[in-house]
């Protein structure tokens, strides 16, 4: 997949890479800290979350790696979570280093994820948050998410009670 970074000549979005779930995992955890969302129910206890390119292996799948000057900054992905209605994926772990927020790399990576799944066959998108999260909330409804009242699918993150859905 071609990088197509609008920021910085400096940046790559590229797929996930073995060698990367280590240095994901760090700023998953560390943005989950930084807003108080490090609470049992969330990603951040997820044994998933140190694993994050194997769990993307699967068909429907993809996970990308956002890397500013060579440093791994973030990623997002696209999950065929089960559980949810048909054509439809979960947007999950769109998080950011607290160095890269602020530039336009989370909507990037939320939009090329979008992109991706309704190039592979997805009519709709679903994701879950909290409102420790309300940035990215804010920013998901810039792009057309609407909340709604419960959860869908079996996410297994019983500690988000923001649900949002987007058609594409």
């Amino acid at each position: 997949m071609e990088n197509t970074s609008l920021i910085s000549p400096d940046l790559i979005i590229r797929t996930i890479a073995l060698h990367d779930n280590e240095a994901i995992a760090k700023v998953i955890r560390a943005a989950l800290t930084e807003f108080g969302a490090n609470k049992p129910g969330t990603v951040y206890y997820d044994t998933t979350t140190d694993h994050l390119f194997e769990l993307f292996q699967i068909p429907g799948a993809i996970y990308f790696i956002a890397e500013l000057k060579g440093t791994l900054v973030g990623g997002a992905g696209i999950f065929p979570t089960e559980g949810l209605p048909e054509k439809t994926c979960e947007l999950v772990k769109l998080y950011l280093h607290k160095e890269a927020r602020g530039i336009g790399l989370g909507k990037q990576l939320l939009l090329k994820s979008m992109q991706w799944a309704k190039e592979n066959g997805y009519e709709q998108v679903y994701l879950e948050s909290m409102p420790e999260l309300s940035k990215a909330v804010s920013i998901y409804e810039n792009v057309g998410f609407k909340k709604i009242h419960h959860a869908l699918g079996n996410s297994g993150h019983d500690g988000c009670d923001i649900w949002m859905i987007k058609n594409l």
